[in-house]
């Protein structure tokens, strides 16, 4: 259903053993709004909600709500470096327009 790169891994699990927060894993999710209708969120948390679909990933859990499941499938979740800043990215071949701003999506 997602996908994280080597990248985006290494940079869950850093965030993970720096939280000072019990995590379980990383909820990933699509709320309303954002330049083009949808918008990315995630973000670390102790464990699923009863709901959510779990997904391992190189031993890391990601936890998908039922509402945001099928705006999801197949997406790529990228850790990215550049001058410009450092950040995740997100490909999603069930967007038909992305923001500039990579954080949005419609």
């Amino acid at each position: 259903m997602i996908n994280l790169t080597h990248s985006a891994v290494n940079a869950i699990k850093s965030a993970i053993s720096s939280s000072t927060h019990p995590t379980g894993g990383l909820r990933v999710m699509i709320e309303p709004g954002g330049c083009n209708g949808f918008k990315y969120k995630m973000g670390l948390v102790e464990e699923p909600n009863p709901d959510d679909a779990v997904i391992e990933c190189d031993g890391l859990k990601v936890f998908v709500d039922n509402k945001s499941r099928e705006h999801l499938i197949g997406t790529t979740i990228d850790f990215v470096m550049a001058l410009e800043g450092s950040g995740f990215t997100f490909h999603n071949p069930n967007a038909t327009a992305n923001c500039s701003c990579g954080k949005s999506f419609g």
